[in-house]
């Protein structure tokens, strides 16, 4: 069973910039696509893909966010990270780490039944 757990969350204001870190602990050698999923505030509509990496480092952006989060990965440490620049209030959620047990192409790798594993959440909060 992997287990993830997120960190790098918090407030800041609009255009500011916020960094998150996922770090995968057991069964890592399991792990094949990582990605990162937000519910939005208020009434966030249900998880939404963000962004997403391969093994290979191939990433892959909603484009809400293309221009401005980075996602990145280090194999060795079994860490995905997640750069947001010019963070605005829209982008105020509830953040997830997820881990899939097979590879995936395409829209698949920005949906949710795509990932086994999931973190428990980190609060970005971006005030106007």
């Amino acid at each position: 069973q992997v287990q993830l757990v997120e960190s790098g969350g918090g407030a800041v204001q609009s255009r500011g910039s916020l960094k998150l870190s996922c770090t995968a602990s057991t069964g890592t050698r399991s792990i094949y696509d990582m990605a990162w999923f937000r519910v939005r505030q208020p009434a966030g509509k249900g998880r939404e893909g963000v962004a997403a990496i391969n093994s290979a480092g191939s990433p892959m952006y909603e484009d809400s966010v293309k221009g401005r989060f980075t996602i990145s990965r280090d194999n060795a440490n079994s860490t995905v990270y997640l750069q947001m620049i010019d963070l605005r209030p829209e982008d105020t959620a509830i953040y997830y780490c997820a881990a899939a047990r097979a590879p995936y192409s395409g829209d698949y790798r920005l949906q949710t039944f795509s990932y086994a594993y999931w973190g428990q959440g980190t609060q970005v909060t971006v005030s106007s």
